[in-house]
């Protein structure tokens, strides 16, 4: 079972909220969490995006490769080269600066008809406006999480891919803070339920005997 199984009932595990949301409200806790104090999305479509492959699986491929597909195989992002810069006329905004790479795994196959996978980077620029708390004692930092994937690509004689990609890009602006939230106190942990496909259903629920009935046939 789970959280969301038809037939585990209780009012100690997550779900949308039924009827007065303070019934069972115990406590005041103090949580380690991170705290988003700002964040935006971004979706773009790069066109001619070279991608460059290293660790190829199997090693030394037979040139030319046939692109099958390629896609992030994280969801956080490397940020350098970031630049903050707070607006004198825009109070707490700042215009924040910075370089994303994304790892993706590209997944091909060579000459030879071996299918076969390597890694790669797109590296992509971000100048976007965010709000930036004040200067505190616990500093706050800027994360990225981003997703990409490519369903078609030229192969190029250096060993590249030419592809065609779309991006998604979450900037957030964070602080790992402890903090005071309302509690309903420990969730309750349903037993887990084994997947099964259930092969025997249908069998099983036969009784292990006939059932007794009226013997006459008339």
């Amino acid at each position: 079972m789970s959280f969301f199984s038809n037939n585990f009932h209780s009012d100690k595990c997550p779900g949308t909220i039924s009827g007065n949301p303070l019934n069972g409200m115990c406590e005041k806790v103090c949580i380690q969490a991170q705290k988003i104090f700002d964040a935006c999305i971004k979706q773009i479509q790069l066109e001619n995006l070279n991608l460059i492959l290293t660790d190829a699986v199997p090693a030394n491929p037979t040139y030319p490769l046939t692109f099958i597909s390629a896609r992030s195989i994280a969801s956080t992002a490397e940020i350098t080269n970031i630049s903050i810069d707070r607006l004198c006329d825009k109070p707490n905004c700042a215009r924040v600066q910075a370089t994303i790479s994304i790892p993706v795994e590209v997944l091909y196959t060579d000459a030879n008809g071996v299918e076969g996978s390597a890694q790669s980077n797109i590296n992509i620029s971000q100048d976007v406006l965010l709000f930036v708390p004040n200067p505190s004692i616990m500093p706050y930092r800027v994360t990225c999480e981003a997703s990409a994937v490519s369903a078609q690509a030229t192969f190029n004689e250096d060993g590249t891919f030419n592809t065609k990609c779309c991006i998604t890009t979450i900037l957030k602006v964070v602080i790992d803070v402890q903090l005071l939230v309302p509690s309903y106190g420990y969730c309750a942990i349903p037993p887990a339920q084994d997947y099964s496909q259930e092969v025997c259903a249908g069998f099983f629920e036969l009784p292990l005997y006939p059932q007794q009935r009226n013997c006459s046939c008339q």
